[in-house]
């Protein structure tokens, strides 16, 4: 018997059947309806009330990136994007998924074989799976109010941060935040029982709501921060300080400053700082499900003066990455590349690994650089976290800081416990309570990877912070 029903919107007919008959492959889903146009998704989604959806970007009237924010805005439910491979269709994408979409596929044609589409029914399929595992914890993540611009005593909004000189280390959170103590020699057991792939850790996702399963040998139990001590409300505020991660600044015509909350507005103002590859320190973050959003949030809460590079994997395929990096270029203080084989590192800048390529950082006479391979997928991925992680082992000269946000499977948890035995500065992992998908956190927990568990509006905050001591001994 079906326990899952799913809207499928898009105004071909020939897809609605196509991905109609993917779906039903899997007893556990049915169909709850069809819509054709963005309008008829908004009023199918409230009175259908599917578990899921499949939507379309193309369509008439009003197209699906339109039709997202009003089905999320009167019930959010996971939805997931078909999408084209052309650069308007992948930023689109990218755009959908940072306004709240759960996941994309790229879309079958009525020209691809069959078994293309085969490929994609399963992985569809699979997406499905876990999109409706997470209904309930995206629902109460959309229950928290979007984060508001702070107000100083004149009444006047104020505005992000933009210098590293105004970050202060969270000395007053430390209690409140989860410190994992240092890995046991024991522990590196726990390390070998985790799968490599997404399949085996698919099977180890939980529903929102379920009993936390018991930490690995030799690890404390991670602190609920929004049931001890740190609510919706407390972690509303505390992100509102965290300089206004989701905000940016965009000049009016009289001169005057606004704010905009708007991901595709103009360009953020930029602090003036220089670039330099005479740094000291290192960020390296690591997503999948659920990362487009978080990386706009981390890296629009980071200082345009950061004094390290920050490298990112995140798991998306060949020429989406592209878009997602102008789009967080445009959206935050630091400048994002995705990055280019041989490119020189710099601190104050972010680096992308593109799609279907693994990136490690090298060194020569003239300083560190990004090296771009196509070996064989590591953790079922490239590119992969595992790599980027295990790439940076050898540079203790580094002060390292690695992070691992929401996304499916448990890519990073091995690459960061090296990264760890090896003096890594810090190792973060995002809490539950604002993960997308709490998978490969809860991997660097569970292998005991992990020093600092933090909700992803504090993660900038602490980095920022920890880049700052560092440079002021």
């Amino acid at each position: 018997m079906p326990q899952f029903r799913v809207l499928i919107v898009d105004d071909s007919a020939f897809m609605r059947a196509v991905i109609k008959d993917l779906i039903e492959e899997d007893s556990a889903f049915e169909i709850a309806g069809m819509a054709r146009t963005g309008r008829e998704a908004i009023e199918a989604a409230a009175r259908l009330k599917p578990d899921v959806m499949t939507l379309d970007l193309e369509m008439p009237e009003m197209n699906g990136l339109e039709a997202l924010g009003p089905i999320m805005a009167a019930r959010p439910l996971p939805v997931i994007m078909f999408s084209g491979i052309s650069e308007e269709h992948t930023a689109q994408t990218i755009a959908a998924l940072q306004q709240g979409a759960f996941d994309f596929i790229r879309k079958p044609s009525a020209s691809s074989p069959p078994g293309e589409i085969g490929m994609i029914g399963k992985l569809l399929r699979e997406k499905l799976h876990t999109a409706v595992l997470i209904r309930e914890r995206l629902q109460r993540q959309h229950s928290v109010r979007a984060i508001q611009p702070s107000a100083t005593e004149d009444g006047q909004v104020r505005s992000p941060l933009q210098s590293a000189s105004l970050f202060k280390p969270l000395e007053a959170d430390r209690e409140a935040k989860t410190r994992l103590p240092l890995r046991k020699e024991g522990d590196k057991q726990a390390a070998e029982k985790l799968s490599a792939g997404e399949a085996g850790q698919r099977s180890s996702e939980k529903p929102a709501g379920r009993k936390q399963d018991a930490p690995a040998k030799g690890i404390r139990q991670a602190i609920d921060p929004l049931q001890s001590g740190l609510g919706a409300a407390k972690l509303e505020t505390a992100a509102t300080s965290v300089d206004q991660a989701l905000l940016k600044q965009q000049r009016s015509g009289n001169g005057s400053m606004r704010l905009n909350l708007e991901a595709d507005a103009a360009p953020a103002v930029r602090a003036v700082s220089k670039p330099s590859t005479a740094f000291t320190q290192l960020i390296a973050v690591g997503t999948s499900t659920g990362g487009p959003r978080a990386l706009h949030e981390l890296l629009a809460g980071m200082p345009a003066d950061l004094p390290a590079p920050v490298l990112i994997v995140q798991h998306m395929p060949p020429r989406f990455t592209a878009s997602l990096a102008k789009r967080l270029d445009s959206s935050g203080p630091l400048r994002v590349f995705e990055a280019k084989d041989g490119q020189r590192v710099q601190s104050g800048e972010a680096y992308l690994a593109p799609g279907g390529n693994h990136m490690e950082l090298s060194r020569d006479e003239r300083g560190y650089f990004i090296r771009l391979t196509q070996n064989d997928p590591v953790s079922g991925h490239r590119p992969s976290v595992d790599v980027l992680f295990r790439s940076l082992v050898p540079f203790t000269e580094l002060k390292r800081h690695a992070v691992i946000l929401t996304g499916m499977g448990s890519d990073g948890s091995r690459g960061m416990l090296e990264l760890r035995d090896s003096g890594a500065a810090s190792t973060i992992a995002e809490a539950e309570e604002t993960s997308i998908v709490y998978g490969m956190p809860r991997s660097a927990v569970e292998n005991g990877s992990c020093r600092t568990v933090l909700p992803l509006p504090l993660i900038a905050r602490e980095l920022a912070g920890r880049c700052l001591n560092e440079l002021s001994r």
